[in-house]
């Protein structure tokens, strides 16, 4: 994901929403509960990408949908990505 550590954790409470459960399991993990499953999330820093004079921060985020069937993920990422989108042309 393009985007920074910082930035990343203070959208996530919001991409996730308020009417699931959640928490924060360390200082690289969110678990997501989604009964009967759940959603861990975790991710790690990469090396920015550079493109002439532009730097972009970036995340590899892990996705691990336990027990979530695929109505129930398609029903949280959707409302997820729309909220974490950023623009574009």
């Amino acid at each position: 994901m393009g985007t920074s550590e910082s930035e990343w954790k203070a959208a996530l409470p919001r991409a996730i929403g308020s009417q699931v459960r959640w928490r924060w399991e360390g200082a690289r993990q969110a678990v997501i509960d989604l009964p009967p499953g759940r959603l861990t999330l975790s991710w790690e820093p990469l090396p920015d990408r550079r493109i002439a004079l532009l730097v972009m921060k970036r995340l590899l985020v892990r996705f691990e949908f336990e027990a979530v069937d695929d109505a129930a993920r398609l029903a949280f990422m959707k409302p997820f990505d729309l909220t974490l989108q950023r623009g574009g042309g």
